[in-house]
């Protein structure tokens, strides 16, 4: 059995050696990396997978902006990175890590503007991402543009840039 607790229980050192077995040294060079920089993770949002005292996936929750043309800066929650130890892939974990952040920011009142960079058949299916307003953001890196998802009410279709935000609850 799978328990999921709140991902700030566990040491950073575990969360990060988790996170090179499932995406390897050079993740840090990752687009979304640069997007978030050095702000902390939204504790309330991030969430490990436990299975018998082993960390088996975690997935964190950042806040972020868009700051569009105009000067006006419009808060969102970027989710990622979801990762699942490689031998535990495509166990459904992922998944319910995803359903378990969702529901955080949803108790939180955090879901109204949210954001990944990721598969748009996975995340649209069964998640409700997709790339229908972020086609004017620009971001500190390279994107395939149709992998840059969002979805909530107050997710801004504005030209206009990415970057880390002051932290949230």
């Amino acid at each position: 059995m799978i328990d999921f607790l709140p991902l700030a229980q566990f040491p950073v050192s575990d969360v990060e050696a988790l996170l090179d077995r499932a995406f390897g040294p050079g993740r840090h060079q990752r687009t979304a990396y640069h997007i978030r920089g050095e702000t902390a993770a939204i504790d309330a949002l991030s969430v490990a997978a436990v299975e018998h005292g082993a960390l088996v996936g975690t997935i964190q929750c950042w806040p972020v902006a868009l700051t569009d043309d105009t000067g006006a800066a419009h808060p969102m929650v970027m989710i990622g990175p979801v990762a699942v130890a490689p031998e535990r892939q495509r166990d459904g974990i992922g998944r319910m890590l995803m359903t378990h952040a969702l529901l955080a920011a949803h108790t939180e009142g955090l879901d109204e503007a949210m954001m990944l960079i990721g598969d748009p058949e996975y995340y649209g299916r069964f998640f409700g991402f997709d790339a229908s307003r972020t086609a004017g953001w620009r971001l500190p890196g390279p994107v395939e543009r149709h992998r840059l998802l969002a979805k909530g009410a107050n997710v801004p279709a504005a030209a206009g840039a990415l970057h880390a935000a002051p932290a949230m609850a």
